[in-house]
């Protein structure tokens, strides 16, 4: 990866700024190869390191031809070999096609070499949406807040949907405009499931998130009585966290385990608010004293707003092929070579509206003030953001940029002492 040789001027750091970290989907650039996207996803690991961010997190795709990161555990073991500050982690491992028990070990083994520096973050499964006969007898769909997307032809939207709302400063978009009892994006799920493998039947998730809990106490014993001991896990420094795109299961339980909540505002804006309140109307002292809440942010960053939005401009197009292509995320375009917003159905322009509209593009004072706004409606104690972009050189400037303006360093971000009071201290 090629990084930007013209000059950041780092920012006295803000007293009430947040931390900042990174979640990398390892994105493939039409034209590129996965192993490129690899490649460049270790660079963007060790620059962020050099630059102050808090964590970086991998996550978790597959068969999607614009993602390469499939395996959170080996991108995060190479990564901090790579590195000497930086927290490694998963955003997230997801249940459906992991156990608990597995990603524990996984990780623990990583913490085993690289104590205080490694997060767990946990998604619970994903169950493909029933058919169109079965949610009209009354089964429930995914919340609007889930990453499931549709291959269906969804009403047209009107230009301001209804359910949008401002809150403080902050778009808190309707839900997108697809259906998610769709038959197509049922068909494409379960051929997905079968090709992957995911046949575990997942537990209740409060019962999966405290089997890692009680192998790292070595306390845990299953519903016989039975007791059972994982070296790896059993006293592990990691943190575990808890992913939630809605304010239903997975919220509450992260609530009512005291675990730190990473809320989806990058792909499910439309709940986050709700996802937070349900997190922290069902929190209880236990892992952790006090909620702590990380909230994910879809950023772009170039040196002025206009040279930012050519860059970002072949989003829409991504987002339209995660939510509505035959075969998930594409390679990620070349700005000037997906149509135009105004070219795009009515239907189209729906399904992605929301994610458009709330993905923070421009210099880095447009970017920053909508975090900072981000931040303060959430009550954010850290933001996560996660950058797309054709070019990796682009992609590293955008760090850069943020960096400085947020006023982050290594020094600054280094250490345990660091923001002790409002960071989760599990590892330390």
């Amino acid at each position: 990866m090629t990084v930007s040789d013209q000059p950041t001027t780092p920012q006295t750091p803000h007293p009430t700024r947040v931390p900042l970290s990174i979640l990398d989907l390892a994105v493939v650039s039409e034209g590129s190869t996965g192993a490129q996207a690899l490649r460049d996803t270790l660079d963007t690991a060790v620059r962020a390191d050099e630059l102050g961010y808090r964590r970086i997190w991998f996550a978790e795709h597959h068969l999607s031809p614009g993602v390469a990161s499939a395996s959170p555990a080996v991108l995060a073991a190479l990564v901090a070999e790579r590195t000497t500050r930086i927290r490694v982690g998963s955003g997230a491992v997801l249940l459906s096609t992991t156990s608990p028990l597995l990603a524990a070990e996984q990780f623990g083994t990583i913490a085993a070499l690289h104590p205080g520096r490694v997060d767990l973050g946990l998604g619970r499964a994903f169950t493909p949406p029933p058919a169109r006969s079965e949610a009209s007898t009354g089964a429930e769909a995914p919340s609007s807040g889930t990453q499931a997307t549709t291959a269906g032809e969804p009403a047209p939207a009107p230009a301001q949907p209804a359910g949008t709302r401002v809150v403080d400063g902050l778009l808190i978009p309707a839900a997108p405009g697809v259906a998610f009892t769709d038959t197509a994006l049922r068909q494409r799920l379960l051929a997905q499931k079968e090709v992957v493998g995911a046949s575990r039947t997942p537990a209740e998730f409060r019962d999966e998130l405290e089997l890692v809990l009680g192998l790292r106490a070595g306390t845990f014993t299953n519903s016989a009585g039975t007791a059972y001991t994982s070296p790896p896990v059993e006293g592990a420094a990691f943190d575990l966290f808890v992913l939630a795109s809605s304010g239903g299961v997975s919220a509450r339980v992260a609530g009512e385990l005291g675990l730190p909540l990473a809320a989806n505002y990058h792909v499910g804006p439309s709940a986050t608010l709700d996802t937070i309140a349900a997190y922290r109307a069902a929190f209880r002292p236990g892992v952790l004293d006090q909620p702590y809440v990380v909230v994910s942010a879809d950023v772009l960053v170039a040196d002025t707003d206009a040279e930012a939005r050519r860059i970002a401009d072949p989003f829409t197009a991504w987002v339209l092929s995660i939510r509505r292509g035959a075969d998930g995320a594409i390679a990620y375009p070349a700005p000037g070579t997906t149509p135009a917003w105004d070219d795009l159905s009515d239907a189209d322009r729906a399904a992605v509206q929301d994610r458009v509209d709330t993905r923070f593009v421009g210099s880095p004072d447009t970017v920053v003030e909508r975090l900072e706004t981000l931040a303060r409606v959430t009550v954010a104690d850290e933001i996560v953001v996660t950058t797309v972009a054709h070019d990796p050189a682009d992609r590293a400037r955008s760090f850069e940029l943020l960096a400085a303006r947020w006023g982050l360093s290594a020094a600054d971000a280094a250490g345990p002492e660091v923001a002790a009071d409002r960071e989760p201290a599990l590892a330390r």
